[in-house]
């Protein structure tokens, strides 16, 4: 595991969950009581910052985090740097020794933080 990884900032991460709705579809949400406390490296991927208000901000990081998570998919839900971020793209599991292995989830924030 790289020094980032290890003392990097505190992240929480929280993985999907099956839901049923009103009408019995089956879903998947975030599962807000099953929170994962971990600490990750972030790398800016892409970034687009409105200029005048009504234009839409597009902030995406790419997260580097430890290998041994459990339920982290597309359809979890991310705290990161005081704001809530929504997983982008489905992570990826980096092999390697065990130094080295690693998750890489790129995370998009909400509009509204």
């Amino acid at each position: 595991m790289s020094y980032q990884r290890r003392r990097g900032p505190r992240v929480t991460l929280y993985p999907q969950k099956k839901v049923v709705d009103r009408r019995g579809n089956e879903q998947y949400a975030p599962d807000l009581d099953r929170p994962i406390h971990t600490r990750a490296a972030g790398i800016p991927q892409r970034s687009s910052r409105a200029e005048v208000p009504g234009q839409l901000e597009v902030n995406v990081v790419r997260l580097i985090t430890e290998a041994d998570l459990e339920g982290v998919t597309l359809w979890g839900q991310v705290e990161w740097d005081g704001s809530t971020w929504d997983i982008a793209a489905p992570p990826a599991k980096r092999r390697g020794t065990r130094h080295v292995r690693h998750w890489s989830i790129d995370i998009r924030e909400r509009p509204n933080g």
